[in-house]
């Protein structure tokens, strides 16, 4: 459960420190209606960020799912319900990640290749199956600590401590447990954050695209 360790094989984290670039994630939605607040945010600065989705929310709400990827976000995937038995067996994690991935394609036509591991904990075994199914680990340098009650201002704190230039950086639009979690502190955070970086000349890219970042740097 360290997620810029790279002992167990290889996982985007990012570009190198310095980079111009970042990319905004969030975990744990769809989430009424704060999923939706935080799309708000992001329009009115045209920014893409990464939603990682949990598989039955967007069970729940496939129509969030779809405004999510009709606004040009990217679409991961983070387990069918978060529960730490992922890593208990095999089994358990090939079944989370096709019903995960299942449910994403029925609710957005997006067959998305990104995966995030619940909790950030990977074993060897599962990031074999993960990369068996054709499927990118992603995680990430940059942890907003906003998954627990707390304000904007400390998100925003969180997140400037660590910033180094070419960081994924890890923030919540839900909560694992149920849908309704609140995230007013993490569409305040996002704002103010999207506003300063961009300001000081950042720019703000999808997985996908800070992906295709890296792939021209290696070439």
């Amino acid at each position: 459960m360290w997620s810029t360790s790279q002992n167990y094989g290889r996982t985007f984290i990012g570009l190198e420190s310095g980079s111009p670039y970042v990319a905004l994630t969030y975990d744990d939605g769809p989430n009424d209606p704060w999923t939706q607040r935080l799309l708000e945010v992001l329009d009115r600065r045209s920014v893409k960020a990464t939603f990682f989705l949990i598989g039955r929310f967007v069970a729940q709400r496939p129509d969030i799912a779809r405004d999510i990827a009709q606004a040009g976000h990217a679409i991961g995937l983070h387990s069918w319900d978060h529960r730490k038995r992922f890593f208990a067996r095999d089994c358990e994690v090939r079944l989370q990640i096709d019903e995960t991935r299942h449910a994403g394609l029925d609710a957005t036509g997006i067959d998305s290749n990104l995966f995030r591991p619940p909790f950030g904990a990977l074993r060897p075994g599962a990031l074999r199956i993960i990369r068996d199914a054709g499927i990118e680990p992603i995680m990430w340098s940059v942890t907003a600590h906003d998954w627990k009650p707390t304000t904007a201002e400390k998100v925003v704190a969180n997140i400037e401590r660590q910033m180094s230039g070419g960081d994924v950086i890890l923030m919540h639009d839900g909560g694992y447990n149920a849908m309704g979690a609140a995230r007013s502190h993490s569409v305040q955070a996002t704002d103010q954050i999207v506003t300063r970086y961009l300001s000081n000349g950042f720019e703000f890219l999808t997985i996908p695209e800070m992906m295709k970042k890296q792939r021209a740097i290696r070439s």
